[in-house]
């Protein structure tokens, strides 16, 4: 076999873990979800891990990949950055709609942060000052903050009394209480006037674990190279970005997210690159290498991806360089609903795919779904039916030609794989 396998046999591996926690207001009504970072099924925030690393693979995993509104079932989204984080502006790559970025209490540089605050607000983002303790350092950032999250303290009146305190002080900020665990605790601090509650009284955080697909270590810090130079060039990006499906999948999700309301139809990864800007690539590959999201190794789903993505590349080459770069972005999210275990359909419509590109994912249709067609049947070694499509799409082509893009394909997924595994 020269190109071999099906996707239905090969089971996805790699999980993505998070949790939310719900926020209710005074009569009980869900408000908000807080999202929370966790790497397992244990429901609780791992040890070891940074803010940095839990925002960066919180952010990249699931806000970008998955989506807030889908996270949150549309109600407004309450994420901890760390702090470094919103020093690079980090929540520009989401939009502000139902958005409340918490300020962690470990945050330090805070006149620096008060800077990207006060940036960030003029763009319509919300700010939470998260777990207050009453340290004067925080001063600064008070007047700019839409919410103030306090725990629950023992005894309980130290917790009435700073809500009082900061109710008289900042009346325009709503204040949250956490880890309410009774109902002796929610009387007192919603008769002190706080506004909104969280704790395992009302619920406890549920998990929401989703398929995922993470990049390679060295794809990453070969990104982060390219990106570290004063003018980045565009079309290194985007060949090292086509090598890694799930980078692919970022990138035309963040494109996606950029263009909100005025939907752009992407039909390559160079598009989306450049799309994306300078700015907004240089944020997403510093983030990526902060969280070290490439960990094992890469799974044989991938390989089966990158395989289709070149041998359609290569068919597709005589109609030209764009006609080339499509047919190798359809081989490789050809894989992507068994990787994420999501229809084609509903991956098609997150990523605002051109309609060409849409219905030879779907429908086979036109010359790209045609070369879709014909892969899939070299891949199986159905040369019979290869022969049959090929015939129909492009007779000129000889049948041997497939027998040296199928070699060059392996050849390419090979390489591109001893790379990673010696990195």
């Amino acid at each position: 076999m020269l190109m071999s396998g099906t996707v239905a046999k090969v089971k996805n591996t790699a999980v993505q873990y998070i949790a939310r926690q719900a926020i209710l207001d005074k009569e009980q009504n869900l408000y908000a979800y807080e999202l929370l970072y966790r790497d397992s099924n244990n429901n609780a925030f791992p040890m070891g891990v940074s803010d940095g690393q839990a925002t960066g693979r919180m952010f990249f995993n699931s806000l970008i990949f998955v989506g807030v509104e889908r996270l949150t079932a549309g109600h407004r989204a309450f994420i901890n950055l760390s702090d470094e984080s919103l020093l690079q502006e980090l929540p520009k790559l989401l939009k502000p709609d139902n958005l409340v970025v918490e300020i962690v209490e470990r945050s330090k540089n805070i006149p620096k942060l008060v800077q990207s605050v006060i940036a960030l607000k003029k763009r319509g983002y919300h700010f939470a000052l998260d777990d207050f303790d009453g340290d004067p350092k925080w001063q600064p950032l008070m007047e700019h903050m839409d919410y103030i999250k306090l725990e629950i303290e023992d005894p309980i009146i130290k917790t009435t009394m700073m809500i009082k305190k900061l109710k008289r002080s900042y009346p325009n900020v709503s204040i949250i209480v956490e880890r309410i665990e009774t109902q002796e605790h929610y009387a007192f601090v919603k008769n002190a006037g706080a506004d909104y509650f969280q704790g395992f009284y009302f619920a406890r955080p549920e998990m929401l674990n989703h398929g995922n697909v993470e990049p390679s270590k060295f794809i990453v810090f070969d990104l982060l190279r390219c990106t570290a130079k004063k003018d980045i060039c565009f079309k290194e990006v985007q060949q090292r970005v086509a090598k890694d499906l799930s980078l692919t999948a970022r990138v035309l999700k963040l494109a996606n997210a950029k263009a909100g309301e005025n939907k752009i139809e992407m039909k390559s990864i160079s598009q989306a690159v450049v799309y994306l800007g300078e700015d907004a690539i240089r944020q997403f590959v510093r983030v990526l290498a902060l969280s070290e999201l490439g960990v094992d190794k890469p799974a044989e789903l991938t390989k089966m991806g990158l395989m289709r993505a070149k041998f359609m590349e290569l068919f597709l080459s005589p109609g030209g360089e764009e006609m080339a770069e499509q047919g190798y972005l359809i081989g490789l999210m050809s894989v992507l609903d068994a990787v994420l275990e999501v229809e084609l359909s509903v991956i098609v419509a997150e990523f605002s795919l051109d309609s060409t590109l849409s219905s030879a994912l779907l429908s086979y249709k036109g010359l790209l779904g045609g070369a879709l067609q014909l892969t899939l049947q070299v891949e199986k070694n159905d040369w019979q039916s290869a022969q049959m499509i090929l015939n129909a799409i492009r007779p000129a082509t000889k049948t041997k030609a497939l027998y040296n893009f199928a070699m060059e394909s392996r050849e390419y997924a090979d390489d591109v794989f001893s790379v990673v595994k010696t990195s």
